[in-house]
């Protein structure tokens, strides 16, 4: 072989050589784009995965936050009820002793500084109960209501259905009766 043959294998192993690792370069490519591209899916199948977590996580803070708001008032309704339950019950335990000091300044006394002790406290009970709520019940000269009014005894003449006298007063808390008012009603 001459030079100009070896020449020329030498050129062709060359082109050879630089065709097999273009193809290379493009096999090596191609794997590339299609890992990036396997990545690709991969991340945005992740990304969809995440976001729907979190619009179930969100839901689920939702849902706990409106359940402690309706807890919170629920707790608040109970607790409101209750104190006036309690209130209710203490308050007409003390009604007799309401009863018996109104009895005590309707009755005659020569002693005057007695009288205005007896006159300080009852005074000082009407206020404390005042300030828990407690109002009287309108009786005299007011029309019957079952609501609030019971009925010990009938009288003739007057206005049919006027309560004509009261025998014991009554009290309530809000619309909640402590004690109906104990009164006799004209026929």
């Amino acid at each position: 072989m001459n030079e100009e043959e070896k020449s020329e294998v030498n050129e062709t192993e060359v082109n050879e050589a630089e065709v097999n690792e273009e193809s290379e370069a493009n096999e090596s490519e191609a794997a590339e784009s299609e890992q990036q591209t396997e990545d690709g899916a991969a991340e945005e199948n992740e990304d969809n995965k995440i976001a729907e977590e979190l619009k179930a996580v969100k839901d689920q803070l939702l849902r706990t936050m409106a359940e402690y708001d309706n807890f919170r008032k629920r707790s608040q309704r109970e607790k409101d009820a209750l104190r006036a339950d309690i209130i209710t019950n203490v308050t007409s335990k003390f009604l007799p002793v309401m009863d018996n000091l109104e009895r005590a300044l309707a009755a005659e006394c020569s002693d005057e500084n007695y009288k205005s002790g007896v006159k300080m406290i009852f005074d000082s009970f009407c206020e404390t109960l005042k300030s828990l709520g407690v109002e009287e019940i309108k009786s005299d000269g007011e029309t019957f209501s079952p609501n609030y009014h019971q009925a010990v005894q009938k009288v003739p003449g007057g206005e049919s259905g006027k309560i004509v006298q009261t025998f014991a007063k009554g009290y309530k808390i809000g619309d909640k009766v402590i004690r109906f008012a104990i009164v006799a009603v004209a026929e």
